[in-house]
């Protein structure tokens, strides 16, 4: 079991932001900038592009409503979207308010505290549609 499905089934806690049947987005807490979301399947996968088709398409529209939210919710120009897939063995798609192509460097992560943390990740909620 992943540390990403361990969070799903609440054995680690998270900042959850949205969730449904298939899927689950939470605060990244090794952010690049304030509402960066993680968004992964509920169901296991290591690589990306082992999804069924169906599976996909709903993991990127559901990325597309929290993406949403997180503009409303965060000021900048617009959200980046990366999938890296080697850190963790479960797909994840990262979104990150970005004004530069600069702002998707992994290598400047940051460190936020809890009460900033839960500070975005209501906002970024109460945004989701």
């Amino acid at each position: 079991m992943t540390i990403f499905s361990k969070i799903i089934h609440g054995e680690i806690p998270c900042y959850k932001i949205a969730e449904d049947e298939h899927y689950f987005a939470f605060l990244d807490i090794r952010p690049l900038h304030a509402g960066h979301t993680l968004v992964i399947p509920k169901k296991e996968t290591d690589y990306i592009f082992d999804l069924e088709d169906e599976e996909l398409k709903g993991l990127i529209v559901f990325a597309k409503r929290v993406a949403i939210a997180i503009k409303k919710a965060i000021p900048c120009e617009r959200i980046g979207i990366a999938v890296i897939g080697l850190e963790v063995p479960h797909t994840h798609i990262h979104l990150s308010p970005i004004n530069s192509i600069h702002d998707l460097d992994f290598r400047n992560a940051k460190e936020i505290s809890k009460e900033q943390m839960q500070e975005i990740a209501d906002k970024i909620k109460a945004n989701f549609e």
